[in-house]
């Protein structure tokens, strides 16, 4: 977004112009040859009517929503999520300020730091319409910031940039802007306790290996893993797995090696509940420590069995109705012509390939999960 786009945005007339076609296609707006800015105008409205669900309270004022900034914003729900409290935060890459926000309610004084001079305009003016009046934006990288500031922090907050120039995703620290690994000894020295929200696929297990010190959170929202967040603070280092909306689960790093995977059963005929683990579970390899007690798991990308309903899991629990081993000619009856939503857990088919293999089609009218235990390789259909 320019500094001209801004301005426009932020006329009183343009802002009213927004409001009253929120609910019109932006392709209408677009071509209205009467309304002045036409063009500007829908996209931002096209952009809000994206974010009702993402970024609800910026919706609700109809927020200016630059294209980047809002495709690499957090999520309110997950951005509400963290932990952090106290009395002074600093946030090393405001952006779009959705984590920003939600910080400015959780701590007395927030400074958030953005590099680029547009965007921290607009993250000012959004802030200013949704109520912070605690955040100091600064137009700043956090290099400059950092080797400036004589102020020290309770959190230090950082959402480093996980694209290249091209818009190639990265993942390793090293390679995100701010390099948090490099800037890590003087972080030390402003702030007592850092966060670091990493890409959803980063590996929890880097996390220990980089600082002495941490705690790693994984989330997820909608079955859909979100966030890594690395906590550097005082404390016996604790790995983490929240679903928002369902529950979370989290354990001593140091005991994760005391949790392993049940031995393979001859048959299956004594479980009556499924349970498919959140993704937030999986990829902090947690599986195993999490159903300790409560189901048998024999994978971390696998499916938990119970013969007892398993309460408190963080995941989907489904009733059994049957059990076939995919080689076994009564599921091929049992399958052929139906409408099935397919749900497949460590199995080496895909969606399709099991349609053409069981002559069936995707579809609500029954729900079958797929998978491998051991050797044996499972269809179960679910109530």
């Amino acid at each position: 977004m320019t500094a001209e786009q801004f301005q426009i945005l932020t006329r009183p007339e343009v802002r009213e112009a927004i409001c009253q076609r929120i609910e019109c296609n932006p392709i209408d707006i677009a071509l209205d040859k009467h309304l002045d800015h036409a063009s500007l105008v829908a996209t931002q409205v096209k952009r809000l009517q994206r974010a009702r669900a993402k970024l609800p309270s910026y919706y609700a004022v109809r927020a200016i929503l630059p294209p980047r900034a809002y495709e690499q914003s957090s999520s309110e729900q997950c951005a509400i999520n963290k932990q952090l409290t106290g009395e002074s935060v600093l946030d090393l890459t405001c952006g779009l300020g959705v984590d920003t926000l939600s910080l400015s309610r959780k701590f007395r004084r927030v400074v958030s730091l953005e590099r680029d001079e547009v965007l921290a305009e607009v993250t000012r003016h959004n802030l200013k319409l949704l109520g912070a009046e605690n955040v100091e934006v600064i137009c700043a990288s956090a290099e400059e910031y950092l080797a400036a500031t004589t102020d020290h922090f309770d959190w230090i907050f950082a959402d480093p940039d996980r694209r290249s120039e091209s818009g190639e995703r990265r993942v390793l620290l090293e390679d995100c802007s701010p390099n948090m690994v490099a800037l890590y000894p003087r972080l030390r020295e402003v702030g007592d306790k850092i966060c670091i929200k990493c890409s959803p696929l980063f590996d929890t297990a880097e996390a220990f290996r980089k600082f002495e010190q941490c705690s790693v959170q994984t989330v997820s929202l909608g079955g859909e893993c979100k966030e890594v967040n690395i906590h550097i603070e005082d404390g016996e280092p604790r790995l983490s797995a929240t679903a928002i909306g369902i529950g979370s689960f989290a354990i001593r790093y140091s005991d994760l090696s005391n949790y392993s995977f049940a031995q393979v059963p001859e048959n299956f005929d004594s479980y009556h509940y499924i349970t498919l683990p959140d993704v937030a579970l999986v990829h902090s390899r947690l599986t195993a420590a999490a159903f300790m007690g409560k189901a048998d798991v024999w994978s971390n990308n696998g499916v938990a069995l119970s013969t007892e309903y398993p309460e408190g899991v963080v995941g989907r629990t489904f009733g059994i109705e049957a059990i076939y081993e995919v080689g076994n000619k009564e599921l091929k009856r049992a399958l052929k012509g139906q409408r099935i939503e397919i749900f497949r857990r460590d199995f080496p088919l895909s969606n399709s390939e099991i349609c053409r293999k069981f002559s069936a089609k995707e579809g609500a009218d029954s729900r079958w999960c797929f998978t491998r235990i051991g050797t044996h390789l499972l269809a179960i259909k679910m109530k």
